[in-house]
């Protein structure tokens, strides 16, 4: 980004910031936000009266801690098991993917559906773990349509906006909401949230253009839903991917980490496709399964993190026990999740 336009906005912001007179606290919740505001080094550019604030956008990090043992569980059933990469390393009651692999279980990085399409081919009982928001959700359908069996922890993101402002844990004055996600679900869902909303693409200059425009609805007393990322985010989203989510899977509770059940916020696989559900299909093996919490998870400050109430460095792990090399939580394994970033990145803040 040219010097002189970053230069513009940041001394445009600076002086709407300053006829605010308040503490104004925006939150991102995409993880590729957080790391656009990471790597630039964003939280530091800003008036000292505007703070960002990582909200609950990385699909790893809030993965259910019940979900992460019971894929980790059906693996050391002798099950293989595919998933995208950072997700095999976070650890559980019965280790992680990556372990299980490790000992002998038969689990598969991959990094597209096709990958796991391919497998099935010489693997017929392989389980695709199926994870992410309204975006990766399409992809997975496809796969379950084409036959793959998966195992779905997939969940609609708005649900989580709404938890927040309805928990009120934190003071949130407006959001920067996530690019892509909103590229499949479009701009009306989000009027619902009365609050400013701003949906921005992944350059440095997007997420302070975004900025601005937060703080200009907040300067002039505006809540609406704006967008600044009109080159991909269209008023309607894409309607070809909602209407292949949801041949595929119903609307259900959602088991998220940090927040429990949040109602409606799930995709569960429709009976139609009963045979493709891990869930259903391995029921036998899952009968086994017993949660198990342990009790050192509890130091762990993921789950705050998670829903903004605190910010890596408070956790008692962040950088002694907890680092990306030998990460204690999902924050910290993913290159998504705000601790991972933090540590990384910690000189920029």
């Amino acid at each position: 980004m040219r010097d002189k336009r970053k230069e513009k906005i940041l001394t445009e912001i600076s002086l709407l910031a300053a006829k605010l007179g308040r503490e104004v606290k925006l939150m991102e919740v995409c993880g590729s936000h957080t790391q656009v505001i990471w790597r630039y080094g964003i939280r530091g550019l800003l008036p000292a009266n505007v703070k960002l604030t990582t909200g609950p956008g990385c699909p790893v990090c809030v993965t259910a801690q019940e979900d992460i043992d019971l894929i980790v569980f059906l693996a050391r059933a002798g099950i293989p098991v595919a998933s995208y990469g950072d997700v095999l390393r976070v650890p559980g009651f019965y280790g992680s993917l990556e372990e299980a692999k490790k000992e002998g279980a038969k689990v598969f990085t991959i990094y597209s559906v096709e990958e796991a399409i391919a497998l099935k081919k010489t693997l017929p009982d392989l389980v695709f773990f199926g994870l992410g928001f309204d975006t990766t959700a399409p992809m997975t359908a496809y796969a379950i349509k084409k036959g793959l069996t998966v195992f779905s922890t997939h969940k609609l993101f708005l649900p989580a906006m709404e938890a927040l402002l309805e928990m009120g844990e934190v003071k949130i004055d407006g959001f920067i909401n996530p690019g892509h996600v909103s590229t499949i679900i479009g701009i009306a869902p989000y009027k619902k949230l009365k609050v400013p909303q701003v949906i921005t693409g992944f350059t440095e200059e997007d997420v302070l253009v975004g900025i601005y425009m937060l703080i200009k609805q907040l300067a002039e007393g505006r809540v609406e839903v704006e967008n600044q990322y009109l080159r991909s985010v269209r008023p309607d989203g894409n309607p070809t991917a909602r209407k292949l989510i949801f041949e595929v899977f119903r609307i259900a509770d959602g088991l998220w980490r940090g927040f429990g059940k949040i109602p409606g916020s799930g995709l569960e696989i429709k009976s139609k496709f009963k045979n493709q559900d891990a869930r259903h299909k391995y029921k036998n093996i899952f009968k086994k399964f017993v949660f198990k919490e342990q009790r050192q998870m509890k130091a762990c400050r993921c789950s705050e993190i998670i829903r903004g109430l605190s910010r890596p460095t408070t956790c008692p792990l962040f950088g002694r026990a907890c680092n990306p090399d030998k990460p204690f939580g999902p924050c910290m394994v993913s290159v998504e999740g705000a601790c991972n970033l933090e540590y990384r990145f910690q000189d920029k803040s």
